[in-house]
């Protein structure tokens, strides 16, 4: 492998650590800062936010100038910075704007190296492709999990952000150094987002887009921590555990869901079934959500094996882009995808305080059920899909 691709590898890793380390650090910054979890969904949907809004950009600057500098430069400001940031931080405006930056920062990194798939590589191996980097990226769900927790009752959480903040500077430096520009394609074909929106196919893969990733970030990357503290008095470490369980899940969903396409000639009914089980998990984790702890970490368990199927997604849709608009394409899909987290994790914090009461459940069936009835409606409009293998 080309080593500007195991640079965006490690990029990819940080961008999955920055998605959901708050989940664990949910006790020591309240207990420091006086942070609610409310606010820290707050602060997690600004990251998605900031990441979603910048996929437009990103998509411009990879047609025009290459994933080398654009991944490289906004990691270096973004991601470094903004860990610097947090490990200031002082209260929740810190935090807002910590996860606002970091989510620039990791903005291009994984559609960088899906940019050089698509250009560089065979089109049916994309999904293969994509899959791998996902799932080694997902090492970082990994990282942010127990060994995150670790690292705040050891070295406290200020210490360890501005370690990674270090590490993003270097990640990002290598990025430049190593990072390859694929050739530019043949010919004077011009156009621009707006072909891509003409498009009837890409309209109804949008919506699944949207809500896919939702329950799996939302969950992994915030909820898991407070749901488990509260309706269970998990610890710290407890809960630390618990993450990386459901990490792994999640990388292994992922590398499960890779080759699936090529080896059975549909994407459409592979994505379509993985959701249909997530939304089932996911629904039964807000029906039982008192039941015992072990129920509820096995559920969780099968949201992040079974929903683990954005390759797949992307897949899908790349098969219907033409190849001067491969970067604006890869990018929009994940504006979809990224933007319905930022905008669900902004409503699960709302449904979080207007649920709130005597009832420490309430608030996470709530959570659950708005997440499971999102990803069932997706599916209604994508089972009109058009189906590709190639």
């Amino acid at each position: 492998m080309q080593i500007g691709l195991i640079l965006l590898a490690l990029a990819y890793v940080l961008s999955q650590f920055f998605r959901a380390f708050l989940a664990v650090l949910a006790g020591p910054l309240e207990a420091e800062l006086g942070i609610a979890p409310d606010v820290l969904a707050t602060a997690s949907g600004l990251w998605f936010l900031s990441f979603a809004a910048m996929q437009i950009p990103v998509g411009w600057a990879l047609d025009t100038i290459g994933p080398r500098r654009t991944s490289g430069w906004l990691l270096l400001v973004g991601g470094a910075g903004g860990s610097a940031l947090f490990a200031l931080a002082q209260g929740p405006l810190y935090i807002h704007a910590a996860m606002l930056l970091i989510g620039i920062g990791c903005s291009p990194v994984l559609m960088a190296s899906f940019y050089k798939f698509a250009r560089e590589f065979n089109p049916t191996r994309f999904a293969t492709l994509a899959a791998v980097m996902i799932g080694v990226g997902t090492v970082g769900n990994l990282i942010s999990s127990y060994p995150m927790a670790f690292a705040a009752e050891t070295i406290g959480w200020r210490n360890a952000m501005w370690g990674l903040a270090f590490v993003s500077g270097m990640v990002a430096l290598g990025c430049l150094i190593t990072v390859r520009d694929p050739d530019k394609p043949q010919g004077e074909a011009k156009g621009s987002l707006f072909d891509l929106l003409k498009m009837p196919a890409l309209w109804v893969i949008f919506p699944i887009m949207f809500v896919n990733y939702a329950p799996i970030a939302g969950i992994r990357g915030l909820w898991i921590g407070p749901y488990l503290s509260d309706v269970f008095a998990m610890t710290t470490a407890q809960i630390g555990v618990a993450t990386l369980v459901m990490s792994v899940a999640m990388i292994l969903g992922t590398l499960a869901y890779g080759p699936l396409d090529r080896i059975l000639g549909t994407r459409k009914w592979i994505v379509f079934g993985g959701n249909l089980i997530t939304a089932s998990a996911t629904l039964a984790l807000a029906f039982w959500i008192g039941a015992s702890q072990t129920l509820a970490i096995a559920l969780m368990v099968g949201i992040g094996f079974f929903g683990a199927s954005f390759p797949v997604i992307i897949a899908h849709a790349r098969s219907f882009f033409p190849p001067h608009l491969t970067g604006r394409g890869v990018t929009l899909m994940n504006l979809f995808g990224i933007g319905g987290v930022g905008v669900m994790q902004f409503a699960s914090g709302r449904i979080h305080t207007a649920s709130a009461g005597s009832d420490t459940a309430a608030p996470y069936v709530a959570i659950f059920g708005f997440f499971g009835v999102a990803l069932l409606l997706g599916l209604a409009i994508y089972a009109r899909s058009r189906d590709s293998t190639a």
